[in-house]
């Protein structure tokens, strides 16, 4: 299913002008009941089960997921993850691991991240900034922190920016040396679409609440939900109309129970009519 997905999303228009593929890397967290799912350990008086998910940004399609127990700490999963070289990862400071940037750098594969805000460095350059624009500062850097220095010895880049909406710059830590610093920051901003795909994992597919209460169940019930989302998205992306992944789910389950053409309706949901299906019973003759 992911494969047909990923074809039809080839064909469609790219976010960004660069041929790097772009993945976002993030986690949810599912709370349970500490009383019915007491094999998922979280914190003492709670249980819960984290998703990790890898997010194809050609397409916003999930493309690969694992699902643990609440206290697997996110850095120990990145760190069994493989990209193929020129892959660009979007992810958050909960990814924070120098050894692994190290790493992924000789490997070449990109990054972008939010640093800490006690990260120690000294420039080594400063790259020229737009006059006009958001750019405030883009620099190359090297890590000189205790344990960072010895765990990093690759120079970065961190780029800062003035966002506009919230009226305070922001600041991120790539190792991406052949990018516009704008575009460094888009990425960073695309990152927020894999939020947006959790939220409709929780709100519309119902992974809140669970039909068993074992791990199995559990696992069954998210992975169908998966299964689930990469069909809602094939429909989406398949179909000339513009829809929204909410609205799309929404109109489907409101006509389960109707005959329609399903491409027919998908390119024009209200001027296609409901089919009343010929009869199939068979004609008794008496003997």
């Amino acid at each position: 299913m992911l494969t047909q997905c990923q074809a039809v999303a080839a064909l469609k228009r790219r976010r960004f002008r660069f041929k790097h593929p772009l993945r976002t890397l993030d986690t949810t967290l599912i709370e349970l009941c500490a009383t019915v799912f007491d094999w998922a350990r979280f914190v003492r008086t709670k249980e819960a089960i984290t998703l990790h998910l890898q997010l194809d940004h050609q397409g916003c399609l999930p493309c690969w997921a694992l699902v643990t127990e609440g206290d697997v700490n996110d850095v120990r999963v990145a760190q069994q993850l493989t990209f193929a070289p020129g892959t660009i990862v979007a992810m958050d400071r909960g990814y924070l691991d120098y050894a692994l940037y190290h790493r992924w750098t000789t490997a070449g594969v990109w990054f972008v991240t939010r640093p800490r805000t006690n990260m120690l460095y000294e420039v080594l350059d400063q790259r020229p900034v737009p006059t006009r624009g958001s750019v405030l500062a883009d620099e190359v850097i090297r890590l000189t922190g205790l344990h960072a220095a010895e765990r990093c010895t690759v120079p970065l880049r961190q780029v800062t920016i003035w966002d506009e909406t919230q009226q305070r710059p922001f600041t991120f830590l790539t190792n991406i040396m052949h990018l516009a610093a704008s575009t460094i920051a888009a990425i960073s901003k695309e990152r927020w679409q894999i939020e947006l795909l959790f939220k409709a994992l929780k709100q519309h597919l119902r992974i809140k609440t669970f039909v068993g209460t074992t791990e199995n169940a559990v696992q069954v019930q998210i992975w169908i939900a998966l299964l689930a989302m990469l069909l809602l998205k094939f429909l989406q992306l398949q179909s000339t109309w513009p829809w929204s992944l909410s609205n799309l789910a929404a109109l489907l389950r409101f006509n389960l129970l109707t005959y329609r053409d399903l491409w027919t309706w998908l390119n024009a949901p209200f001027g296609c009519p409901a089919i009343t299906p010929m009869p199939m019973q068979a004609t008794l003759f008496a003997t």
